[in-house]
């Protein structure tokens, strides 16, 4: 570990002496790769700094125990190296985590799918609970939330809805959202008052830019129709909604939330770009045959990852075994208890993976 820390530190300081370059201030476009790098490295190169302080320290604390102390003086001198050998253990953890290869679409915007999955109308309504769920953590975060399309139900729910997260950080935040969302409860159209169970699946993809992905207009197929659902009269009358079909892989997207086309295209060209990175990430995946499923889940769309159980008022997530009773609290969008778990396992199973 200690070598790798000498070598970012290194790094870091060879693209401080590139950003006072003259020759590469003026070409911008590497100024901003070295600056984005550079600014990176330096969480990792500030606590190592703080780190060989404390290694210092502990070496002349030892030191001074050596020499001919009172007795008043030695037990100062081993509280102050029991405090800093305590700091030496912190850091050493603090550094590793810092050392896990970071996921480069952690600091992207996000793109959610839910779809109702089994058990009807109630499965369409716990879609549109999850959908609040996410939009209330998104306003909690100061993120700015935009629907992208979407197919209603008679009784307010839905059998899909595609929206974006935008802001700093949130799919570094989402992204083990995916996979099969169970809820227990007695639906709105229960007269009998039986316990139901329904399911929601949720696909979480991080926003591909236009430098990400290089799509060739050709191969891309443009259908118009007239918009459904809420939305007024002329929704259903002028041809505004829009279809995209990437031929190549047979990606389908629609977009009709806009009564403008342009925008609708717009839309539906931010959804399709996602599409068609995940399934080029996911065939890389494939291609390997050794590759990593943590212990928070492969994100794959058929994993059950959490139950929402009503009468109990508590939420499971099975990858973790985390059970918390503040069913209410989570619905409306209290996340960060999961959320931050989720996170640690997975830092944990990266850290063992360094490790072997």
């Amino acid at each position: 570990m200690l070598g790798k820390l000498e070598s970012v530190e290194e790094k870091y300081n060879e693209l401080a002496q590139f950003l006072a370059d003259p020759e590469v201030i003026a070409d911008q476009t590497n100024w901003q790769k070295y600056a984005k790098t550079h600014a990176s490295l330096e969480p990792i190169v500030t606590t190592f700094l703080e780190y060989k302080k404390v290694i210092e320290g502990i070496e002349g604390t030892k030191e001074m125990l050596q020499d001919d102390l009172d007795k008043e003086m030695q037990e100062l001198a081993k509280m102050e190296l029991g405090d800093l050998e305590q700091q030496q253990e912190e850091l050493e953890g603090k550094l590793k985590v810092l050392l896990i290869p970071k996921d480069p679409n952690d600091e992207k915007n996000v793109i959610f799918e839910i779809r109702a999955g089994t058990g009807g109308e109630e499965a369409a309504l716990f879609a549109s609970n999850l959908f609040r769920m996410y939009t209330r953590y998104a306003e909690r975060h100061g993120w700015k939330t935009d629907i992208m399309d979407a197919n209603y139900t008679d009784i307010g729910g839905f059998r899909e809805i595609v929206f974006v997260i935008e802001g700093n950080g949130a799919y570094s935040r989402m992204k083990f959202e995916s996979g099969v969302h169970r809820v227990q409860r007695v639906p709105s159209t229960e007269s009998s008052g039986r316990i139901h169970t329904s399911a929601a699946t949720v696909a979480v993809l991080p926003e591909a830019e236009e430098v990400d992905i290089d799509i060739n207009p050709n191969d891309i197929r443009i259908d118009l129709f007239c918009a459904t659902g809420p939305g007024g009269q002329c929704v259903n009358t002028t041809q505004s909604a829009v279809r995209l079909t990437h031929v190549p892989t047979g990606i389908v997207v629609s977009c009709q939330d806009e009564k403008s086309q342009h925008k609708n295209k717009d839309k539906a060209m931010r959804v399709l770009r996602a599409r068609i990175q995940d399934k080029i990430e996911e065939e890389k995946r494939a291609e390997v045959a050794q590759a990593r499923k943590s212990q928070v889940g492969s994100g794959d769309r058929s994993e059950r990852i959490r139950t929402y159980n009503f009468p109990q008022g508590r939420v499971t997530d099975h990858r973790i075994g985390l059970t918390l009773h503040r069913l209410d609290a989570i619905l409306d969008g209290e996340l960060d208890e999961i959320i931050d778990q989720l996170n640690t396992a997975d830092q944990t199973e990266k850290l063992k993976e360094e490790v072997e």
